[in-house]
């Protein structure tokens, strides 16, 4: 099964340093990893770097892959092409790197990527006719189409109402559980961090404050010290971990 560990990650835009000496534990396939911090903490930086789209000093240490790309990458701006339609968007994500010609399993995984995500019925619209919400969910589909070992998303839900977030969580959740997908998301609700994913890394100013279980990782201590909240982590009547807010720290 495919395994990531960071070692002492930086990177730079021009002479300023974004990223500092990020190094992790070795994280698994069928893993889901919160990345959390406040806003310009280094979080699509650091998707970047891990990518391959900046350069920097550190290793980004993947092994186990069974495949020589890996890595599959949403970015917050997809950039969304309004000249194709839906289906057509994913699958040009999926035939990336690979043969020229399309095979009927390439037509066959984007059919059950749409359908994996609830969005068969968009197919045929027009990507620049989409909410952002929907463009949201088909750059998703372009990065799950590849069929990644490692999904780097980042804000994934941002754009999305509370029920297509919650959905999409599950779907990512059950993307790690069946195909052993190591995922990392960028997230910045911290609840649906402590109900979805198992580890979390938290930035702040380019370092990593923080690594491991994401309900060791998130607590009232943290929330003050990151985020400037007094806050109460408390189990609800189900058992799951929630935030209370109670202030401005």
């Amino acid at each position: 099964m495919v395994t990531l560990r960071l070692g002492n990650v930086s990177a730079r835009y021009g002479r300023r340093a974004i990223l500092s000496g990020i190094s992790t534990p070795v994280f698994h396939g069928g893993e889901v990893v919160a990345l959390l911090g406040p806003n310009a903490a280094g979080k699509s930086t650091l998707f970047r770097r891990m990518f391959g789209l900046l350069k920097g000093e550190g290793i980004v240490r993947i092994e186990g892959a069974r495949t020589e790309r890996p890595l599959g990458y949403m970015p917050q701006d997809n950039g969304s092409n309004a000249a194709l339609t839906v289906y057509e968007a994913v699958l040009l994500a999926r035939m990336q790197g690979r043969r020229l010609s399309v095979a009927p399993e390439d037509l066959a995984e984007v059919e059950r990527t749409l359908d994996f995500l609830d969005i068969s019925a968009l197919g045929s619209r027009d990507i620049g006719d989409l909410s952002g919400g929907q463009k949201q969910l088909v750059s998703a589909a372009q990065a799950i189409v590849q069929e990644p070992e490692i999904l780097l998303l980042d804000e994934p839900t941002s754009a999305l109402d509370l029920h297509r977030q919650i959905a999409l969580l599950s779907i990512l959740r059950r993307l790690a559980t069946e195909r052993g997908v190591l995922i990392m998301a960028a997230l910045h609700d911290l609840g649906h961090a402590l109900r979805f994913t198992d580890r979390a890394m938290v930035l702040r100013g380019g370092a990593l404050v923080a690594c491991g279980d994401t309900a060791e990782v998130v607590t009232p201590a943290l929330l003050r010290e990151v985020w400037g909240i007094d806050a109460r982590v408390e189990p609800c009547s189900k058992g799951h971990r929630q935030i209370i807010v109670d202030g401005v720290a």
